[in-house]
């Protein structure tokens, strides 16, 4: 399986970022859209061999915009944000972007946000771009049981779900029967551990996540036939967040290995 690095967790000026990545062992790289805007970016990634693989389509969004906003013109400039992110993977040569819910748990915001992501699925499907929804503790769709309900409930092909390994221990959800669930909905994976109770991105094994766990995920994607990225997603507070990467690099090698 491709292990991809959110880069977003090293705080340098971009090419030393990349530089850093590579040399941490990671070809596959997430990003969000303002990454790789520089010709100087582009032509070193391209020369380190590193590929894109997810867009993060929520970062950057404008102030006050948001695809639920009851507010027309909010909502209109979000979905002109994620338009312009699908174009820019496009560009760059990922095949998924994703977003996070809104606040705004209630029916009304809820069929807004449905009919703002159909619309942009539409023009993603034409680039050949998947878009996902990450499940993400204290938005409207605060678990992946959430999530996957509200995407069947779009009936639109080209909506995924984003599992995040943290988020489902925050929510209790088993890893294992949330990827049979999702099946050939799933999109994209991001892996971090936490202390079950915040959204922490630790290092893996560092939190709740166990070795066994670990396994038992990577087995349930092997099972589904999951072709995507085990995309490490850490935080960039952490302390010695470089270590952090590299040793969760090397579990989730080892993991896959199994």
């Amino acid at each position: 399986m491709k292990i991809a690095c959110c880069i977003w967790a090293l705080s340098l000026p971009e090419t030393e970022l990349l530089r850093q990545v590579r040399e941490l062992g990671f070809n596959w790289i997430d990003v969000q859209p303002g990454h790789l805007r520089t010709l100087e970016s582009r032509l070193l990634a391209q020369e380190l061999g590193m590929r894109v693989s997810c867009v993060g389509a929520s970062f950057g969004l404008p102030a006050g915009a948001s695809l639920d906003s009851v507010d027309s013109a909010a909502r209109e400039a979000a979905v002109d944000h994620v338009r312009k992110t699908i174009a820019f993977a496009a560009d760059i040569g990922a095949d998924t972007i994703y977003v996070v819910p809104g606040k705004d748990a209630s029916a009304e915001a809820l069929e807004r946000y449905a009919e703002s992501l159909s619309r942009l699925a539409d023009a993603a499907s034409e680039r050949a771009i998947k878009i996902a929804i990450e499940h993400f503790p204290g938005t409207a769709l605060p678990t992946a049981a959430d999530t996957l309900e509200f995407i069947f409930g779009t009936r639109h092909r080209n909506l995924y779900l984003l599992i995040d390994t943290g988020h489902l221990q925050i929510s209790c959800e088993e890893p294992e029967q949330t990827i049979i669930n999702a099946g050939d909905r799933l999109a994209y994976v991001h892996f971090d551990d936490n202390d079950g109770i915040g959204d922490l991105h630790w290092a893996l094994l560092d939190g709740v996540m166990t070795e066994e766990s670990l396994a038992t995920t990577i087995a349930a994607l092997d099972g589904i036939g999951y072709q995507g990225a085990l995309s490490l997603e850490l935080n960039p507070k952490l302390p010695k967040v470089k270590r952090a990467l590299q040793s969760s690099r090397d579990i989730l090698m080892r993991a896959c290995l199994l």
